[in-house]
């Protein structure tokens, strides 16, 4: 019995990611061909008679290409600020795009994450640590009043990294761990499973 038991977890464990994974590819499949797909197939099935599976996909994909070389170039930077200005206007748009931006950004750009190392601290209380991540050093205003050199910690909430507690932490009691960023994100999602 205990046999029968641990070859159906371990067929679980096995087969369980991959189901999930082909899950949420087919779902991103279907929503980004559904997209655009679902109108010009419809149009080459009235037209034509038949439709092209995927080809949704494939303009989804070069309208991304093509908004990016766009947004890349001077004239383009212009108009994004324009179109985003005037977006930022209609009701309820301003509450939640800017907090997806601000996100996607964070996600997309490592190179300005704005997570640049990860520490430990002694938080709630002595003797208990939390992991953070460093997001600011050199805050003149605050280094002035209190006499110390200060880092700005963001102690992240689980399951989501990017949100959480931030504090001011004297430098000498912030303990810095050599780990990438993504482990420590990793660790995080994870409730603290996932190893380093």
């Amino acid at each position: 019995m205990y046999k029968i038991r641990r070859y159906f977890f371990s067929g679980i464990a096995l087969i369980l990611p991959v189901i999930i994974t082909i899950y949420i590819l087919a779902g991103v499949f279907r929503f980004a061909d559904g997209l655009l797909g679902r109108y010009i197939n419809y149009y080459l099935k009235k037209e034509f008679g038949y439709s092209i599976p995927g080809l949704g996909l494939l303009i989804f994909i070069l309208v991304i290409f093509f908004s990016g070389f766009i947004a890349a170039n001077f004239l383009g930077k212009r108009l994004v600020r324009l179109l985003e200005r005037w977006f930022l206007k209609m009701p309820l748009v301003s509450k939640i795009y800017p907090h997806i931006k601000q996100f996607i950004n964070i996600v997309l750009d490592k190179e300005k994450s704005a997570l640049k190392k990860v520490v430990l601290v002694e938080y709630p209380r002595k003797g208990v640590y939390s992991l953070g991540f460093i997001t600011n050093e050199g805050l003149s205003e605050i280094e002035k009043n209190t006499g110390s050199n200060i880092v700005t910690v963001l102690i992240p909430s689980v399951p989501n990294p990017y949100s959480g507690f931030f504090f001011f932490f004297k430098k000498e009691e912030v303990i810095y761990l050599d780990m990438s960023v993504e482990d420590a994100i990793k660790l995080v999602v994870s409730g603290g499973v996932l190893q380093p």
